[in-house]
C-alpha cells in the first residue's frame, strides 16, 4: 500500500527548505525615517528601561533631541543608512555559502524596514521546512539580541507561523568569527605600520557599542562577552597580537553612566602617550553610521585635533569570505543543535552571575547533581 504524501510538493525535494531570518537593528532609508527610526528604538523597553507609562513621553523627547546630529550625520552617508543594502549582501553571500540546503536568507530589522512582523509574513508564504534565527550581533545583550528575539516571537505568532525554530543568541568566541576577525586586524596593522614612521608606536582600540552601566550591573553579559571577543581575536592573531591593546565604548546615547572607558578618553589617553591608533569595531559586522561617522569622521577629527600621531580603522566584515564562511558553519551547528536555543558554544557560554543570559546555568540543568 502506498502512502499520500501530506505536503506533495516536498515530497521530491531532495534538500532542506531553510529559512535563515539575519536579525540587526535597521537604519533610516531616507532622511524622513530618521525621527521614526528613534522613537522605534526609545521606545523598545529593552533600551529605555522606565516605567511604561513614562517611556512614550521620553522617547519622544529624546528623539527629538537626536534627530538634528542624527541627520546631519546620514546626511554624510546621501541621507540614509546603508545597512540593510549590506545587510543583503551578507544575507545572498550566506545563501551561496550554504549549497547544501535549499536555504533562503531574510533580514528582519528591530527598528525600520523590514520589520520582524513583515518578515515573518515573507518566511510563512516561502514555506520552511524549518527556521534558523542568526543575529548579526556577535556579542549577545538583551537590548539588541534578546530584544530581536522576542520580537520575532511575537511577529511569528501573530502570522500563524509554523515551523521548528533553532536559534543562535551568540557567538563571541567562535574560532571562525575571530580567525575573520583577526585577518581584518592583521592586514590594517601592516597598512598603518607602513604609513606611519617607524618611531611612532602603535596602540589598538578595540570599540565596542555602549551600554548603560546599570543594565550590565543587573545581569546583561555584553561587557563580558565583548571582553571574550577580544581575547578570542588576539589568540587568533597569534604571535602578530599588538602588546599595546585596549578595549572601549562608543555611541552614548542617554544621559545615565555608561561602560568605561569611553572612545573618546582613550583617543585623549593616545594624545598624552603620543601613540597611533588602530580602532577595531569589535561588535558591528557591517558598516553604518557609528563607523562610517562616529568612527570615521568624528573620532578621526578629534584625534587630529589632540595631536595623536596616526589615526586608521579597522573595515567591518560586511559580506568577507572569512565571516561568510564563519557564519555558515553557525547556521550548521546551530541547525545540528536545534531545534530551540543556543550559543557558539552548544550551551551556555556566560557565568552564572549573567541572568539575563537566555541560556539556563549548566548547574541548573536536568540531572547536574545541584
Amino acid at each position: 500500500m502506498t502512502g499520500v504524501p501530506l505536503d506533495p510538493a516536498a515530497a521530491g525535494r531532495t534538500k532542506r527548505r531553510v529559512a535563515i531570518v539575519l536579525f540587526n537593528l535597521g537604519g533610516p532609508d531616507r532622511p524622513e525615517a530618521i525621527k521614526p527610526f528613534l522613537r522605534n528604538l526609545f521606545l523598545d523597553p529593552a533600551i529605555l528601561r522606565v516605567p511604561f507609562f513614562v517611556r512614550p513621553f521620553l522617547a519622544r523627547l529624546i528623539a527629538s533631541r537626536r534627530v538634528k546630529p542624527a541627520t546631519e550625520n546620514y546626511a554624510l552617508l546621501g541621507g540614509r543608512s546603508p545597512l540593510l543594502d549590506l545587510t543583503m549582501e551578507q544575507a545572498d553571500a550566506l545563501r551561496d555559502a550554504l549549497p547544501e540546503l535549499d536555504a533562503h536568507c531574510f533580514v528582519a530589522m528591530r527598528y525600520w524596514h523590514p520589520f520582524s512582523a513583515e518578515t515573518a509574513r515573507e518566511v510563512k508564504a516561502w514555506g520552511p521546512d524549518e527556521v534558523v534565527l542568526l543575529p548579526l550581533y556577535p556579542q549577545f545583550s538583551s537590548t539588541t539580541t534578546g530584544s530581536s528575539l522576542e520580537a520575532w516571537r511575537k511577529a511569528a505568532c501573530d502570522a500563524a507561523l509554523v515551523a521548528p525554530v533553532s536559534a543562535l543568541c551568540c557567538y563571541p568566541e567562535d574560532a571562525g568569527f575571530a580567525a575573520a576577525t583577526a585577518d581584518g586586524v592583521r592586514n590594517a596593522w601592516q597598512e598603518a605600520r607602513t604609513a606611519l614612521d617607524p618611531a611612532v608606536p602603535l596602540r589598538v582600540l578595540f570599540s565596542a557599542h555602549g551600554l548603560p552601566e546599570v543594565i550590565v550591573k543587573a545581569g546583561d553579559p555584553y561587557q563580558w562577552q565583548v571582553e571574550r571577543t577580544v581575547a578570542a581575536v588576539l589568540g587568533a592573531l597569534g604571535p602578530d597580537a599588538p602588546d599595546d591593546h585596549a578595549i572601549c565604548y562608543q555611541s552614548r546615547a542617554t544621559p545615565q553612566k555608561w561602560l568605561d572607558p569611553s572612545t573618546e578618553h582613550e583617543i585623549e589617553r593616545a594624545a598624552r602617550d603620543k601613540v597611533a591608533l588602530l580602532v577595531v569595531p569589535i561588535a558591528f559586522v557591517s558598516e553604518h553610521s557609528e563607523t562610517l561617522v562616529e568612527l570615521d569622521v568624528e573620532y578621526a577629527e578629534l584625534a587630529r585635533k589632540l595631536g595623536v600621531p596616526g589615526y586608521f580603522r579597522v573595515p567591518t566584515q560586511n559580506a568577507g569570505a572569512g565571516f561568510i564562511a564563519a557564519l555558515a558553519d553557525l547556521v550548521r551547528r546551530t541547525r545540528a543543535a536545534g531545534p530551540g536555543l543556543c550559543s557558539h558554544a552548544g550551551g551556555r557560554a556566560c557565568p552564572g552571575r549573567f541572568g539575563f543570559c537566555p541560556l539556563r546555568p549548566v548547574s541548573d540543568a536536568p540531572g547536574s547533581g545541584t
